[in-house]
This record gives C-alpha cells, sequence and structure tokens, in this order.
C-alpha cells in the first residue's frame, strides 16, 4: 500500500484498495467566527493535531489515503481538533503524469520529517500526526489526540493581512500559512492513474513560512496566481525553526 522511491525503483508493486468518498460542502465550524470586517481563528490551549498528507497524483498508491483524508470535510472535529493538510510532492512526476500541484518544497519538506527522524523513509502515500508518522488511517482509526497544553494561537486576517499570536512563545518560533483548495478534481491521462478522475480536499496551494522573536506576526494570506473559484480553507500552525514538527495549529475555511 505504501510505496517508497526505493521500492518503486526496484519494482515493487503498489496494492491500492478502494473506500467510499464523502465529499459535503460546510460552513463555517466553531473554531472561525466571520464578521464584516474579518475572519478569526483559535486553537484553543489544547494541541489540535496537524495532520500532514504527502501524496502525488502520479502513485497509484494514494488514492485511498486521499479518500480517507476527504473525509475530514464531513468531521465534526474539522478545525476544532484537527487540522488536516495534503502536501503534494513532485519526486513521482517523472514516472509518467506531473502532479499540477506538486512542488519541490513539499518533498523537501517530507525529507526533513526523515531526516529528523520521524520517519524511516520518504515514500507516498505518507501521513503525520503532530510531526510523527503515522498508518492508522489503514485501519480507518483517527489520530490519537494529544494531551498536551502549549496556549492559544489566535489568528485573525482581514483585508488581505493575517495577524497571529501565540502568547505561550519563549523563544523564536515559525509561523506557517498555508492556502487550501477544496473540492477539487483531475482527469490524469497519463500513468499510473490513467484515465482516473482524482477528488481531493484540503490540497496546499501555497505556503509561507515565516519567522518572529516574539510570537506575534503580521503577514499577508498567500495568495495564488490565477486561482479558480471555489472552496478554499487556511491552515495556520507554529514550529521551532529547524523543526518540522508543529507546536500548535489552527484553521478554517474562507468565506466563498
Amino acid at each position: 500500500m505504501f510505496r517508497s522511491f526505493a521500492q518503486l525503483a526496484h519494482g515493487v508493486p503498489a496494492k491500492p484498495y478502494s473506500r467510499s468518498v464523502v465529499l459535503l460542502a460546510l460552513t463555517l465550524l466553531g473554531s472561525a467566527s466571520v464578521t464584516a470586517d474579518n475572519l478569526v481563528f483559535n486553537s484553543g490551549k489544547k494541541q489540535v493535531t496537524l495532520l500532514e498528507l504527502y501524496t502525488s497524483q502520479g502513485c497509484s498508491s494514494c488514492p485511498p489515503a486521499e479518500r480517507w483524508l476527504n473525509e475530514y470535510v464531513n468531521d465534526d472535529d474539522l478545525w476544532t481538533q484537527v487540522v488536516p493538510v495534503a502536501f503534494h510532492v513532485d519526486y513521482w512526476d517523472y514516472i509518467g503524469w506531473k502532479d499540477i500541484y506538486a512542488t519541490p518544497e513539499y518533498g523537501e519538506r517530507q525529507r526533513d520529517y526523515a531526516r529528523a527522524g520521524r520517519a524511516r523513509t520518504v515514500y507516498t502515500p505518507g501521513l503525520f500526526s503532530n510531526g510523527r508518522e503515522w498508518r492508522g488511517w489503514t485501519l480507518r482509526l483517527d489520530p490519537r489526540a494529544s494531551d498536551r497544553e502549549p496556549g492559544n494561537l489566535a489568528v485573525a486576517i482581514a483585508d488581505g493581512q493575517l495577524r497571529a499570536e501565540f502568547p505561550a512563545a519563549k523563544s523564536p518560533l515559525d509561523l506557517h500559512v498555508a492556502l487550501l483548495g477544496a473540492g477539487l478534481e483531475t482527469r490524469v491521462e497519463r500513468g499510473e492513474n490513467r484515465n482516473r478522475t482524482l477528488a481531493q480536499e484540503f490540497v496546499v496551494l501555497a505556503h509561507e513560512v515565516h519567522s518572529s522573536p516574539s510570537g506575534q506576526w503580521v503577514v499577508a494570506v498567500p495568495a495564488v496566481a490565477g486561482l479558480e473559484p471555489g472552496r478554499h480553507g487556511l491552515a495556520v500552525w507554529i514550529s521551532e525553526p529547524g523543526n518540522p514538527g508543529p507546536l500548535q495549529a489552527t484553521g478554517g475555511w474562507l468565506p466563498e
């Protein structure tokens, strides 16, 4: 089911399986409040789970993991307990299909986890729960909730600017801001998923990192040239410099 770069090089076949897909549109959940002027996200004191999927449209083993992640669109824990993101990697592009959402930076982030000892190798589909390799999705398990209380990550968005504050900061921290695409469909014409239409949620369309010595940030909301109309979300998390694992996360849907 999992396939690493080394496995493909040695001809190990993929073993995909099928599962039902839940694709329902939601209104903003309790972690986000909207007014005429701004949008506010708060994580709360307890650590929210950042759930990262590393995937590729060119990998036949990935659609089952994507379908599992897609189900969070209709999950009561979305944004309040779990912030899901799907990073598309480009290291399978050479086998026949160039993933339109992939960048080298996303694959490098996955390698950072491997270099930090958080994963045994780099492969797809790869899942990380709060910075730790996690394969429970294959058994349809939910990631285990953290019992840590790192403090509240507060985010306010207005007029294209994002203000974030993490009062518990005691040293320089990195703020990660990811613009997410939802309800996406791609018809794959070549490669291992040829003639398949892939439905994908929580796809990272842009990911930016901003450092701060004080736990306070004022940055621009990530922009994507030629962004198509549709449903979009924002995932925001903080980490220590040089450590990809998150300390706290929050997010929510953006107004359509």
